[in-house]
């Protein structure tokens, strides 16, 4: 094995020579409406992003430059958010973000699973020539650095490396379960089992792929090759192409830890009305896992040029204020009470109004006397006057979707407004 030095100089070296794929055309239907019309990742997150910004600045951040898009699924505010927020890189000094939607360059079908996804584009991969692949998915929440990962994978000769985080057995099953031995080498793999196993020093946990994945570029091209050709494959990294490589190859995990405690570091995956709902109130915390203050770490974005938030009314009844909560640029409090909630950016609340544990994306208007309790609006919403949500859990179920903590999702179409012409 060879021995080297994870200086940033050699590190910075390692990430620009590194192309990022970011897997983007899931819906993403454990959100159930929230994503009826957009993809997974195009979901607004923490008042002012969508979730895709968080994956995107990791390789920013991480001196990663040059990145594709991959997707599918009704992405077009998707590809127009990525336009409007990410233009600033500069194609003359190599750097781009590759949009890379389904558009049958290869077959005569849309992408059939993961593996395949990056197969149709592998003419376009192979032109810019890295010598690192790291494929990434568009829709967790998390902040790391890819540097040590792409160096940690140099130092083990891999061929393959996967990042992996620790999650309770009962989570488990959602995901890819790895074993491995004490040299990180992968041991074996299933793919969302029924009955995952336990890490051996913890009964309690398994060790998870974060569907972070560094190949050696020629080593993926050669395998996406082989998987395009099996007529029996899934055409999935996680059924097809890490089973047929692990016994044959160079396969290691990288442990996803937060540098200075050792301690797993932050990640979510908000693929539930309850995680989202979970994960955006999180934030709201005095020192919350996910520090978006961090000056050392941003979160890129495209931002819309907003007024400050205004709190207006100071009467005993009708005093518009926030109490332990995010209000994001261009909202109006008109004479409401907000408490241990999320406001993203245009929320007008008006007079007479109670908003307490709820998450309100973009763009929603809330007439008087309304009351919402632990519940995900979705953008565009009007809620009309006096409109009582999250209170009577038989009366939210007749008329919106409750998920099974309790958390009542709105959408437009629930409360009778087509913002969506399809005719």
């Amino acid at each position: 094995m060879i021995e080297v030095t994870q200086s940033p100089r050699f590190i910075s070296r390692l990430t620009r020579d590194t192309l990022a794929l970011v897997l983007a055309g899931g819906r993403g239907s454990r959100l159930k409406q929230l994503t009826l019309w957009r993809t997974k990742p195009a979901v607004p997150f923490g008042g002012k992003f969508r979730i895709i910004d968080f994956p995107l600045s990791n390789c920013i951040n991480s001196g990663i430059r040059r990145m594709g898009v991959i997707t599918q699924y009704k992405a077009h505010s998707l590809l127009q958010h990525i336009q409007n927020g990410w233009s600033f890189l500069r194609g003359e000094f190599g750097e781009f973000i590759d949009l890379l939607p389904a558009q049958q360059r290869i077959e005569t079908s849309w992408y059939s699973g993961t593996a395949d996804a990056v197969y149709q584009n592998l003419d376009i991969i192979r032109n810019h020539n890295a010598s690192f692949v790291i494929i990434l998915a568009g829709d967790h929440i998390y902040k790391m650095d890819y540097g040590p990962m792409i160096a940690h994978h140099v130092e083990k000769e891999a061929d393959m490396t996967i990042g992996s985080i620790e999650v309770s057995l009962e989570q488990a099953s959602s995901f890819g379960v790895l074993k491995t031995d004490k040299e990180s080498r992968v041991l074996e793999f299933a793919e969302k089992p029924e009955n995952p196993a336990s890490t051996p020093d913890r009964e309690d946990v398994a060790l998870v792929s974060m569907g972070i994945y560094i190949f050696n570029s020629n080593f993926l091209y050669e395998q996406l090759i082989k998987d395009a050709d099996d007529p029996n494959s899934s055409h999935d990294f996680g059924n097809d192409i890490i089973p047929s490589v692990i016994n044959s190859y160079r396969v290691f995990t990288y442990p996803f830890r937060d540098v200075q405690s050792g301690k797993q570091a932050y990640w979510r995956d908000v693929g539930t009305v309850d995680a989202f709902w979970e994960a955006n109130l999180e934030l709201i915390g005095i020192t919350p896992e996910l520090n978006l203050y961090d000056k050392e770490w941003p979160i890129w974005t495209y931002q819309e040029q907003l007024p400050p938030a205004k709190f207006v009314f100071d009467e005993d009844d009708r005093r518009g204020m926030a109490v332990d909560s995010m209000v994001s640029g261009g909202c109006i409090i008109s004479g409401a009470h907000i408490r241990h909630s999320l406001l993203f950016s245009n929320v007008s609340v008006e007079s007479y109004s109670k908003i307490e544990g709820s998450v309100i994306l973009p763009n929603v208007v809330i007439e008087q006397n309304c009351e919402i309790r632990n519940t995900v609006v979705d953008k565009g919403c009007i809620v009309p006057e006096g409109t009582i949500i999250g209170v009577d859990a038989k009366e939210d179920a007749r008329r919106f979707t409750v998920s099974p903590n309790g958390v009542v999702l709105v959408t437009p179409e629930m409360l009778g407004q087509e913002i969506h012409h399809v005719r």
